[in-house]
């Protein structure tokens, strides 16, 4: 969940790092550094915080170092404080080493080269992987690299320089993400593609196993046994801007008005060619939606419409509690995971054992080129662009698209499903142009405490969506309840000062859901009711309402959700939070 950096070429290091730094933010903040090959040393600059506290301990430092590495760090071993911030260096000060991911053997490690005597000075399991590359070396970074990493357990990307060879680096992956970025006289590593955007678009994604070695003239890719491979250069079609906030306060309120774009671009995709979808789902017995957070919920409503239009079982797993589960899964099976970075550790892990069983793996995808999208038999890609705010917004309706394209690909009604779902983006864009009625009930509510979130059918996943966009990043305790289930438990906590929002479109369940705000207003709960416009029945009950145009209840989640991400934003901003960079979360989690 940590980002990594590194450069080697002929134009300052440090600019670099720094750009590619501010740009994988979004993988961790509690602090940031930089290793650099200065005047023939080694020179380290590490604060802890966020990247805007590095660069003012570097202000006005001359450093001309052309080879360098970079780290922002989400914390896993060690606490916060600038002796565990990255990078790492070796007992003699030779060696510097970024990482990303746990070595899971450290402990062990750490006891045999302490018996080495050799001195550990962090916490931190990456302390170790430099005093192995120090000791393993005899003069060829790469050579000492790859002895080293014979002796690491756990999923891993790291990179190391050493000012014994200062215009190279070399850089592992394994089980955590690492792209390389090809440039005329530099080349880059990044754990992820938008770090590399400013300086270019050409890219190998590294696939588990493989090993880097960068230089201002080249760059040689290895397996871990040391032979050279020959990878394809994949070409990215984002632009700087779309990593940019574009004139947005956030990066998280921009990609929610983004919304009617990525949704067209995503949809029109998935309408023009029908190769797009490559399996019948009928032609398995069951479907198995693995996934974790925001994606698990967009694979709940995904869970609804296959059922509906395809006519088969769908079981829904969070990732991290399939791949210790004994699931009878095998063949006619189909896996369906959904992951908005393709890297997602518990995701790809859990799909992988299970397509090993004998399961055919699906991946719905943001990043085309991800080690879920290389693992996986056939990929789908959901056409967002990069999203840097942690709260995924603009990524969950995308895979919403993505989920019902799926749905309905060999129905008979195919092509009207599909014309219906193109009306979509023109409708979250007139939701969109209420944004300011939605601050404005937004602020009502913003000194509470708690919150409860309630639906039914398509309404249940968004209630749950709703409710983790409130507490990742405005830190108040909300809960998402399917409405039937409220009587069974969670009634107790309804009081004056509890705020219930009730997701309650016109649809097969809309009487229910009413009855189900009676009983809150019985015991003086106050509700915000989210539902269509013209519904005077749900005016009369609640106390404030978010209105959202009319539509066939099989779509009413693309618009219900769009006004729950404005309430959760505008609360948390008015509450002074980081709304994009939420204490506790990283965009994308590699480890366990």
């Amino acid at each position: 969940m940590c980002g990594i950096v590194g450069y080697a070429g002929t134009s300052p290091a440090l600019l670099v790092l720094l750009q590619g730094l501010e740009r994988l933010e979004y993988r961790g903040y509690d602090s940031a550094g930089v290793a650099l090959i200065e005047n023939g040393k080694l020179y380290v600059e590490k604060k802890v915080g966020k990247i805007r506290e590095l660069i003012r301990s570097l202000w006005g430092k001359e450093l001309k170092a052309t080879t360098g590495i970079g780290h922002t760090r989400w914390a896993t071993h060690g606490e916060v404080c600038e002796l565990n911030a990255h990078p790492h260096v070796d007992s003699k000060g030779e060696f510097a080493v970024v990482h990303n991911g746990i070595i899971e053997n450290y402990r062990e490690l750490k006891e045999e080269l302490q018996r080495k005597s050799i001195e550990y000075k962090t916490q931190t399991d990456t302390e170790t992987i430099a005093h192995l590359i120090s000791l393993n070396y005899e003069g060829d970074l790469l050579k000492a690299v790859l002895k080293a990493i014979k002796k690491l357990k756990g999923a891993y990307a790291f990179a190391v320089i050493t000012m014994k060879e200062p215009n190279r680096a070399v850089a592992v992956r394994y089980g955590s993400p690492l792209v390389v970025g090809i440039g005329k006289g530099e080349n880059f590593i990044a754990s992820d593609i938008p770090a590399l955007l400013p300086f270019t678009k050409d890219v190998i994604p590294l696939n588990d196993g493989e090993v880097v070695d960068l230089r201002p003239d080249g760059f040689f890719i290895y397996d871990f046994e040391g032979n050279l491979l020959t990878k394809e250069i994949m070409h990215v079609p984002w632009d700087t801007l779309s990593a940019e906030k574009g004139g947005f306060k956030h990066f998280m309120l921009k990609e929610i008005f983004e919304q009617p774009r990525t949704l067209g671009d995503t949809i029109r995709g998935y309408i023009s060619r029908s190769y797009d979808i490559p399996i019948n789902l009928r032609d398995f017995r069951r479907v198995l939606v693995v996934a974790c957070g925001t994606s698990y919920h967009a694979g709940l409503v995904g869970k609804y419409w296959i059922e509906r239009y395809a006519k088969i079982p769908v079981e829904l797993v969070y990732a991290s509690e399939l791949r210790y589960s004994d699931s009878p899964i095998g063949d006619g099976d189909l896996i369906i995971a959904i992951s908005q970075s393709g890297e997602t550790a518990d995701t790809r892990f859990a799909s992988f054992a299970m397509k090993e069983k004998g399961a055919m793996l699906l991946s719905i995808v943001n990043v085309i080129g991800s080690a879920l999208d290389r693992e996986s038999d056939y990929s789908l890609y959901t056409h967002a662009g990069p999203e840097i705010g942690v709260a995924a917004t603009k990524t969950f309706t995308a895979q919403l698209a993505v989920l019902y394209a799926l749905a309905v690909s060999h129905s008979e009604e195919r092509e009207n499903l599909m014309e219906n779902l193109l009306k979509v983006p023109h409708l979250v864009e007139e939701v969109l142009s209420e944004a300011e009625k939605v601050k404005e009930i937004a602020l009502k509510y913003a000194e509470f405490k708690n919150a409860i979130y309630l639906g039914r059918y398509l309404s249940y996943p968004v209630a749950l969506e709703g409710a983790l966009k409130l507490k990742e990043i405005s830190y108040i305790h909300a809960e998402g309840y399917p409405a039937g289930e409220m009587k069974h438990g969670p009634i107790a906590l309804i009081d004056e000062r509890m705020p219930v929002i009730a997701i309650a479109p016109t649809d097969r369940v809309y009487e229910k859901i009413l009855s189900n705000i009676e009983e809150v207003l019985a015991r003086k709960g106050k509700v915000i009711g989210v539902g269509f416009r013209k519904d005077q029945k749900l005016k009369d009950l609640c106390q404030d309402i978010l209105e959202v145009p009319q539509i066939e209840e099989n779509l009413t989640p693309f618009l219900t959700i769009i006004p729950l991400q404005l309430f959760a934003y505008y609360i948390a901003d008015y509450l002074g939070l980081d709304v994009d960079q939420p204490r506790n979360l990283a965009k994308t989690v590699t480890v366990e």
